[in-house]
């Protein structure tokens, strides 16, 4: 254009008639230009708020979905107010007395309570059957007897014929068999006697040992079948020494030595407590309960505690091993048995099986399945599985300072 500008044409206009198209077209395709860079920034200027505010929620989301999660410690210890057991007091010696013959409660001598010495006569028995057979028992041992003497006397007399030549071989040999037969019954009729004689016996009911009668649960003129274990007659019990049974639980078995000194608490004698000694222990522990039976030896002279009583065993915190514990909130209860979540070091979470022992309350003690070292999460989710992700809260909870004494019946 001869250095014209396109300022200059828009200001003063073609000087000839054939520049005109050419400007229009110039100037739509410079609109053109100028739209679409307009539309472009606008579209721009709209998407571009979206997909950031996109891209913040699903990071929102993703942070969202992992959980905030406190985690504990387990605690290892001791309890401080030591530990309470319960306990089972058992008599030195107990019997179920029965009857060993058939026959009729003749009349009994001693009722419950009584205390009575060994071989002391508790009760007779009538037993009509057994004296009718023990007469016939007499009768044919002493007719056995006799036969036995007249077979004896013959027998001697015909070795002695036998001796002179007077019979033959044959006869003294006769003689002697029949000798022999009429002993060997005599030796059975006199064995039966004996047996009768030891079954009349027991018509006398006697005490085995020294001790207390606990019950007596029959009266004159009722009907005694021998043997019959269903029908007690009498029940004794010795209780000048007493035994008291207790289970230690595993964690604490290495704990518990004979002759070790036990304190045994009565609740039903105003908290009475007495001191016992470690007799011997079952040296195997328990596959259903995981403990120890452990049992001890009490003097009883003045029989002021009663078998059968309640009583507790108080174990002091200078007898016990370390235990570890964790707060009760911390448990998952699944169908597969007791859990609970760790959290491992890349923040995500796995499910442990543990075994527990005793429950100390607020507390609770963990006898498999996690260390000092793990770190277990508090109130964990029920949907909670080994795998998630999770975010430890940065105050993490306090670990349980001390150990609140068994309250177990």
């Amino acid at each position: 254009m001869n250095g014209t500008t396109l300022s200059g044409i828009l200001l003063t206009g073609p000087k000839d008639g054939s520049a005109k198209p050419a400007l229009g077209k110039r100037r739509f395709r410079l609109l053109v230009i100028l739209g679409l860079a307009l539309l472009v920034l606008a579209i721009v200027a709209g998407i571009l708020p979206r997909l950031s505010q996109r891209r913040l929620a699903t990071t929102d989301a993703k942070q969202l979905a992992v959980q905030t999660v406190s985690v504990v410690s387990p605690s290892v210890g001791a309890p401080p107010d030591g530990l309470m057991l319960p306990a089972e007091v058992k008599p030195w010696q107990e019997a179920s007395i029965f009857s060993r013959v058939n026959g009729y409660l003749k009349s009994w001598v001693v009722d419950i309570g009584a205390h009575v010495d060994q071989d002391q006569v508790l009760a007779e028995i009538d037993t009509p059957d057994l004296d009718h057979q023990l007469e016939q028992a007499r009768s044919q041992a002493a007719l056995a007897q006799r036969n036995f003497d007249l077979a004896k006397v013959t027998n001697d007399k015909w070795q002695q014929l036998f001796k002179e030549g007077v019979v033959s071989d044959l006869d003294a040999q006769n003689t002697a068999t029949a000798q022999e037969t009429t002993r060997a019954n005599a030796d059975a009729f006199a064995a039966n006697l004996r047996v009768l004689e030891q079954q009349v016996a027991f018509k006398r009911v006697t005490a085995p040992f020294p001790g207390t009668i606990t019950a007596r649960n029959l009266n004159v003129g009722d009907l005694i079948v021998a043997n019959n274990t269903s029908l007690e007659m009498f029940h004794i019990q010795q209780t000048n020494t007493l035994r008291v049974y207790f289970r230690v639980p595993q964690a604490n078995a290495t704990d518990i030595h004979v002759d070790q000194p036990i304190d045994l608490v009565f609740p039903d004698l105003a908290g009475k407590t007495v001191q016992a000694k470690v007799a011997t222990t079952s040296e195997s522990i328990t596959p259903n309960s995981r403990t120890l039976l452990v049992e001890l030896h009490l003097d009883n002279p003045d029989n002021q505690i009663q078998p059968g009583s309640y009583a507790q065993v108080r174990l002091t915190p200078g007898s016990l091993g370390q235990i570890v514990t964790l707060p009760n909130n911390t448990l998952l209860f699944r169908a597969q048995g007791l859990q609970v979540g760790v959290v491992k070091p890349d923040n995500t979470v796995e499910l442990h099986d543990i075994k527990v022992g005793r429950d100390l309350g607020t507390t609770i003690e963990i006898v498999q399945g996690v260390t000092p070292s793990d770190k277990v999460i508090l109130n964990p989710a029920d949907s909670l599985v080994t795998g998630d992700a999770v975010r430890v809260a940065a105050t993490p909870a306090p670990a349980p300072s001390s150990t609140p004494a068994l309250a177990q019946k």
